[in-house]
């Protein structure tokens, strides 16, 4: 699905990437932890075509395609999705257009018709409730006036709209009440099957509680220093990222 190889990258000349090497086969979730500062959400807007940034060296491919080669566009199109931290608020743009010219554009880039108005009514009611966002929200500008779980609530909402391959969700458990958490997990957790995948960089083990990790990665100082099972996770919680760290460093010495 992704193989990232010796990726470095950074934004204004600053290299913040330093070497990141992953692979996400299809069916799998990925977890990725790690310090403030680390390069997490560096990794995430480089792979979705941020234009900011800047790929130094490496190669990532993406269901065997070159992904750095694509434009921003056509990584969505070719079912790369992310989750905002902070999703931003799109005025006088309704949610029904904007999931409607989404959707459609992403027909058009693979061959197809525009949907029929009845099949994306019907879309997006089934996707809607999926989240339990409220019918209301279809006819308001995108996020605009929208509560923090809400926001949560509707860029889950449009992963289930547009179907993705991978999605990257970028600390989407953040902010949100305990409530809240679990109808976002839930519905990232109905939405898997064995072709997709997910990466969920998250700082706390509450998230994976409810998304359950195949494999959990550290990433520190622009490079993934440990990977291992669910478990790390668990032990991050419990004792905290500096004996990772101090392991890391020490094996570099």
């Amino acid at each position: 699905m992704l193989n990232i190889e010796n990726l470095h990258a950074g934004i204004d000349g600053k290299e913040i990437l330093k070497g990141i090497n992953l692979q996400v086969n299809a069916g799998e979730v990925h977890a990725i932890m790690g310090p403030n500062g680390s390069g997490k959400s560096t990794m995430s807007n480089v792979l979705v075509g941020h234009p900011a940034y800047q790929v130094y060296q490496g190669t990532v491919t993406f269901k065997d395609k070159n992904l750095l080669e694509m434009p921003a566009e056509y990584r969505s199109h070719e079912g790369l999705f992310m989750s905002f931290q902070y999703p931003v608020e799109i005025p006088d743009v309704s949610m029904t257009n904007f999931m409607r010219t989404a959707i459609n554009e992403k027909r058009k880039y693979l061959g197809l018709q525009p949907m029929a108005p009845t099949d994306f009514l019907k879309l997006i009611k089934e996707k809607r409730d999926l989240v339990k966002l409220d019918a209301k929200f279809m006819n308001r500008s995108v996020n605009e006036g929208f509560s923090g779980g809400e926001k949560k609530r509707n860029e889950i909402f449009q992963m289930a709209m547009l179907e993705p391959s991978l999605s990257i969700l970028d600390e989407t458990d953040s902010g949100l009440d305990i409530d809240a958490l679990r109808i976002v997990a839930d519905g990232v957790n109905r939405l898997k099957n064995p072709e997709t995948s997910v990466i969920v960089i998250t700082h706390y083990q509450r998230l994976l509680d409810y998304i359950k990790p195949d494999v959990v990665h550290v990433l520190y100082k622009g490079r993934i220093i440990k990977t291992a099972g669910p478990e790390l996770a668990l032990e991050l919680e419990e004792r905290g990222y500096d004996w990772v760290i101090k392991e890391f460093e020490d094996s570099q010495k």
